[in-house]
């Protein structure tokens, strides 16, 4: 199985070369800035689940790609998402299987108008990871997931395909027979994360020792209301991990929004709390609604400064 990951930054850079390690037909799809990097430094991970350095990792730029692939791990921004998929189109033939594994839910609507329905996997990642300024990717935690699986449920040979390329590899794979149940389980954790983190600007540690630990519950909430709401009430185990993350004294854990958001960059805004609010319905979301109204209002702010 050849495998092409899209991106060798802190998700791709780190199961891609975890695969790569464990002897797998992998190769990185880069833009030349990255390229330059790999090709003068390599690729290094540094984590507690063991650092990894490999000197010479295949990839290649989008131009030059020139043969199909039977899997496509997809793990850029929302907001990139139309230009990363211009820049693997050349790499899916008719039994590629794409696996995206970006938080919520629209891109999987907007990868099958693009490629067809028949092609896209759900998938999701546990992990928390950054690049530093060298192109070193940090492993922050000790969570290192990738799920998997059709999306219209049950079992299929490319799945277990794929799951049998995994295994052995230094990470957490697993093959979901109720894939789209466990996304909406992830977003709505990471959408109560992003909107009560970045609502109130600091880590969860910071808004339990405020007192406001009845903010992110609220959120958890709403949002769950808005799954089952949409067919996918979340499972009671699920929501009672979500709210102790949510709710720990002392915790360090802060949405990557909030990171973006500080550093004056590009937040996935719409694609986590606004089509989280798009498919609310009938159920109520008043504080995930001032959430995104924060949010939507640092963007308008971040567009006007950039057109001066």
């Amino acid at each position: 199985m050849n495998i092409l990951v899209v991106g060798a930054g802190a998700l791709g850079g780190y199961f891609g070369a975890r695969l790569l390690d464990a002897g797998r037909d992998v190769t990185f799809l880069v833009r030349a800035g990255r390229a330059a990097q790999l090709k003068q430094h390599g690729l290094h991970i540094k984590s507690q689940r063991g650092d990894l350095t490999l000197n010479a990792p295949p990839h290649l730029l989008s131009e030059q790609i020139a043969q199909h692939y039977d899997v496509v791990i997809v793990g850029c921004k929302a907001y990139d998402l139309d230009a990363t998929m211009d820049s693997f189109a050349a790499a899916v033939g008719p039994q590629t299987a794409i696996l995206p594994v970006l938080n919520g839910m629209a891109h999987v609507d907007r990868l099958a108008a693009r490629f067809g329905a028949d092609r896209v996997l759900g998938g999701l990642c546990l992990i928390s990871a950054t690049l530093d300024p060298q192109g070193t990717v940090l492993h922050l935690n000790d969570a290192h997931s990738l799920v998997f699986g059709e999306l219209d449920g049950g079992s299929s040979p490319r799945v277990a395909a794929i799951a049998q390329a995994m295994a052995g590899a230094n990470f957490d794979a697993r093959a979901s027979e109720q894939m789209r149940l466990e996304m909406w389980e992830k977003w709505i954790f990471i959408t109560a994360l992003a909107g009560a983190t970045c609502l109130l600007r600091g880590t969860v540690g910071d808004i339990v020792a405020a007192g406001n630990a009845a903010l992110p519950r609220t959120l958890l909430d709403q949002c769950a209301a808005i799954a089952a709401v949409n067919g996918y009430p979340p499972r009671a185990a699920s929501l009672e991990r979500a709210l102790a993350m949510l709710t720990a004294a002392g915790s360090p854990i802060s949405a990557s929004m909030l990171r973006d958001l500080e550093s004056g960059g590009a937040i996935e805004a719409d694609h986590i709390l606004g089509d989280m609010l798009d498919r609310a319905g009938a159920a109520a979301a008043p504080t995930l609604q001032l959430a995104y109204a924060h949010l939507t209002t640092y963007q308008a702010r971040r567009a006007r400064e950039a057109a001066r």
